[in-house]
């Protein structure tokens, strides 16, 4: 008889994944201005290189978290593992903006078949407690932001930002290859279990028969486009924004990245019981009018402490939304299983992807400090969906977790 997978070392590989992940976002935000230098590109073509990495996060997800029952889980974190040292290494030796895009798309498909395996993985091994280590585990996105960006501001004052040092970029890029490469040899012959979908003896008909017959799951796919949007449009841009605003010299905006993400690791890492208390739903309706204030103060924001304080409302609100929008799927609609959690979390990708450079026009045409407040709107339509969609649920006797062998069709 073949021993249990150790679920404490499978969690604690995925962290470390996700921290790579995160990471390359941290490093990206803080070179784009370097990029925009070094490749000659205009606010608008730095989206489309910053979308690069969600279009590659989204369509890999959607690809790869259906896979996961086929090629296994451990096999499509591996191919993740590649593709991060791959692109990494290709973004350092790019000469050009289409290598660059390339480079960037790379990594992006590595972000997302991380997504694809992890999510299953831990709704797999944790089915009683969903939600809550989720949202753990989904604390070392934001913790692998903080990580990258304070190394990027050691690095800055070491005298390698871009005014100092126009190659020091690159070597902001290589510190991602340390994450990548941890994980990549902590998962050498560990042993994965099947999905919870398969291991239920649900079929891949069934599977898709729950996608596409739940009207509330159509619901939460089309609110996805607008938490996904609101939480990691802005951290694409935050940084750039406030060097241009502050017209700030020594690229200090990174540690608007740190300050806002380390919150957020705080309130997932410690808080993933919250979503049980009060309903990943109620959640999500309470902490709206957090970001849409947050994002809205930024049109006022004159100095470093407004800025700071707008931005923690701006972190605070959206915290809890990209682990409640996977919780949300995988205990109402647990029979989606792999493809479910796929759909929801690569359409969060796919929605970062238009952001970026929708942002980046928002930038050109209106000015960088008119970006942030126009966003504000996403966060208010957003609490007045959840905020129904709570009462409802409350009429019907609160919010409901789906076990698998009890949703049959």
């Amino acid at each position: 008889m073949e021993p249990e997978p150790n679920r404490t070392a499978l969690f604690l590989a995925s962290c470390v994944a996700l921290v790579a992940t995160s990471m390359s976002f941290a490093i990206r935000g803080d070179i784009m201005a370097d990029f925009e230098n070094v490749f000659l590109l205009s606010k608008q073509n730095v989206g489309w290189v910053s979308g690069a990495a969600f279009w590659g996060f989204g369509l890999s997800i959607f690809i790869g978290g259906p896979l996961c029952d086929a090629l296994g889980m451990g096999n499509i974190l591996r191919l993740a593992a590649a593709g991060h040292i791959g692109g990494t290494l290709l973004t350092i030796i790019a000469p050009n903006f289409w290598v660059l895009f390339l480079a960037t798309l790379l990594i992006g498909i590595a972000n997302g078949l991380v997504e694809a395996a992890c999510n299953p993985l831990i709704a797999t091994i944790y089915p009683e407690q969903k939600t809550r280590k989720l949202t753990v585990f989904h604390a070392w996105f934001p913790g692998g932001i903080a990580i990258g960006g304070l190394l990027c501001v050691a690095l800055n004052l070491a005298g390698y930002s871009s005014a100092e040092a126009p190659g020091g970029w690159k070597i902001k890029m290589a510190l991602l290859l340390v994450p990548s490469v941890l994980y990549a040899a902590m998962i050498v012959g560990m042993r994965f279990p099947a999905t919870e979908r398969k291991a239920a003896g649900v079929s891949g008909g069934q599977m898709v028969k729950a996608v596409v017959t739940k009207p509330l799951f159509l619901l939460v796919f089309v609110c996805m486009w607008l938490t996904a949007a609101t939480e990691l449009g802005p951290g694409q841009w935050i940084t750039n924004i406030y060097n241009e605003v502050m017209q700030s010299t020594t690229g200090s905006g990174i540690l608007l990245l740190v300050w806002g993400n380390g919150l957020m690791w705080a309130l997932r890492q410690f808080g993933g019981g919250i979503a049980h208390r009060f309903s990943p739903v109620g959640l999500i309706a309470f902490t709206a009018p957090f970001a849409a204030a947050g994002l809205y103060l930024c049109n006022i924001a004159s100095t470093p402490l407004i800025w700071f304080v707008a931005s923690g409302l701006l972190y605070f609100g959206v915290s809890f939304w990209w682990p409640s929008m996977l919780g949300i799927t995988s205990e109402r609609f647990p029979r989606t299983g792999a493809l479910g959690l796929a759909i929801i979390g690569g359409t969060g990708s796919i929605s970062t992807a238009v952001a970026g450079p929708v942002m980046g026009w928002l930038n050109d045409t209106y000015g960088a400090d008119r970006v942030l407040p126009i966003w504000s709107m996403l966060p208010v339509v957003l609490f007045v969906v959840f905020l129904t969609f709570y009462l409802v649920d409350r009429s019907r006797g609160g919010y409901r977790i789906e076990k698998i062998s009890q949703s049959a069709e």
